[in-house]
C-alpha cells in the first residue's frame, strides 16, 4: 500500500502517516520525491484498514499496490533507480555502463593483466570469481578468498571498481569488505537465506536472472533485498534456457526495459558483440561481458569469453550505439579518484 501525500505537505503529517503505520503493525517507509512524498506500508496483510489513513491530514490518496513484488514496483516508486560509485561512476541514470573481466580468477597475472585491457577498452567495473559455481564437482571452483585480495590489487593499480559473486552467507560477508558490488549468480536467483543476507550487506547488488526464471520471479528476488533495507540493486538480463541448444542461453531482449541489464546472454563467443549491442539499443543501462587474456586457456566458461580485441571492438561500437540513442558511455575513473 502507498500513501501519496499532497503537495506541500508538512513533516509533522508525514510523520502522522508514518506513526499510524506503526501502531496498525506495519512497516513505514517514507520517500521524498520531486513533487510530493509518497509513505510505503510494508507487510500489508490484506487486512488494513485504509480509512484510518485516507483521512488523515494532508492525505491525497492511499494506492493499493497491486504486483506481488511491492518495493520494485514503478507504482511504489515512479523514479528510476540510481546506483551510486566512487569515482562518479552510476548505474541507472544516461551513461551506459561496461563490466568486464574474467569469468574465473586464476593467477595474480591473469587478473592485472585482464584489469588493464578492459579498462584501456572503456570499462568502468572488473568483474571476476573468486568463487565459481559449477555443475561438476570436478571443474574448476575458484580460488576463494585468495582471490579477493588479487581483486583489491587490481583495483588498486587500475582504479576499477570490483564486482565479485558471494554464493553463501559467509561469502557474503567476505565480499562485501572488498567489493563495491556484490553478484548474486543466477543459480542463487530464489536462494531466499542468501538473499536476506546480503540485503543487509550495505553494498549495491547486481542480481542475475535465474536460466529458468520469469520476470516476475527475478522482481520477486529483488524484493526480498529491498525489504532488508537495501534499495541499490542492479538487475541483470543473463539468458534464459530455451529448447534450442545452438545458443545454450536465449537472451531475452524484450526483458531490458524490465531489468535494464546485460550480461552473457548467449553462451557463445560470437553472438555476444551482436546482443550486446542490441541490448544498448533496446535501453540496456549496460553490459556485462566475459574478457580473457588468452580465452582459450581459460579454466571455466572460455568458449563465451571474448579476446581482447573483440572488447575493444565492442566498446567502439556500444559508443557509437549509445550516442546515436542520446546516450554515452560511462568512462573509467582516475587512480585514486
Amino acid at each position: 500500500m502507498l500513501i501519496v501525500m499532497r503537495h506541500g505537505a508538512t513533516t509533522d503529517e508525514v510523520q502522522k502517516v508514518v506513526s499510524v503505520i506503526e501502531e496498525m503493525g506495519y512497516q513505514a517507509t517514507s520517500m521524498p520525491g520531486a513533487q510530493r512524498t509518497a509513505v510505503g506500508l510494508v507487510g500489508n496483510d490484506g487486512r488494513v484498514d485504509a480509512s484510518r489513513l485516507e483521512g488523515l491530514p494532508g492525505v491525497q490518496e492511499v494506492i493499493h499496490v497491486s504486483k506481488p513484488y511491492k518495493q520494485v514496483s514503478r507504482e511504489w516508486r515512479p523514479e528510476s533507480t540510481i546506483v551510486k560509485f566512487a569515482g562518479g561512476v552510476t548505474v541507472g541514470g544516461t551513461e551506459v555502463v561496461a563490466i568486464a573481466g574474467p569469468c574465473s580468477l586464476e593467477t595474480e597475472r591473469q587478473v592485472l593483466e585482464s584489469a588493464r585491457v578492459v579498462k584501456e577498452a572503456g570499462a568502468v567495473i572488473l568483474r571476476g570469481g573468486a568463487w565459481k559455481p559449477r555443475s561438476s564437482p570436478y571443474s574448476f571452483q575458484g580460488l576463494g578468498r585468495p582471490g579477493l585480495k588479487l581483486l583489491a590489487k587490481a583495483r588498486e593499480e587500475t582504479g576499477l571498481l570490483i564486482c565479485t559473486e558471494a554464493m553463501d552467507p559467509d561469502g557474503v560477508g567476505w565480499v562485501s569488505e572488498m567489493a563495491d558490488i556484490v553478484q548474486i549468480g543466477a543459480r542463487n536467483m530464489q536462494n531466499f537465506s542468501l538473499l536476506k543476507v546480503a540485503g543487509r550487506c550495505g553494498k549495491p547488488i547486481l542480481l542475475k536472472r535465474g536460466i529458468s526464471a520469469t520476470i516476475v520471479e527475478l522482481l520477486l528476488s529483488a524484493e526480498y533485498l529491498l525489504a532488508e533495507g537495501n534499495h541499490d540493486v542492479i538487475l541483470c538480463e543473463r539468458g534464459v534456457r530455451s529448447f534450442d541448444t545452438m545458443t545454450r542461453n536465449l537472451f531475452d531482449l524484450t526483458a531490458i526495459p524490465v531489468v535494464h541489464k546485460l550480461s552473457h546472454g548467449t553462451g557463445l563467443r560470437d553472438k555476444v558483440i551482436p546482443m550486446a549491442r542490441a541490448a544498448i539499443a533496446a535501453g540496456a543501462d549496460g553490459i556485462m561481458v566475459e574478457v580473457h587474456p588468452n580465452p582459450e586457456d581459460a579454466l571455466s566458461d572460455g568458449a563465451q569469453t571474448l579476446y581482447p580485441d573483440q572488447f575493444t571492438q565492442l566498446m567502439r561500437e556500444v559508443r557509437i550505439i549509445a550516442e546515436a540513442i542520446g546516450r554515452r558511455v560511462a568512462e573509467p575513473a582516475a587512480v585514486g579518484a
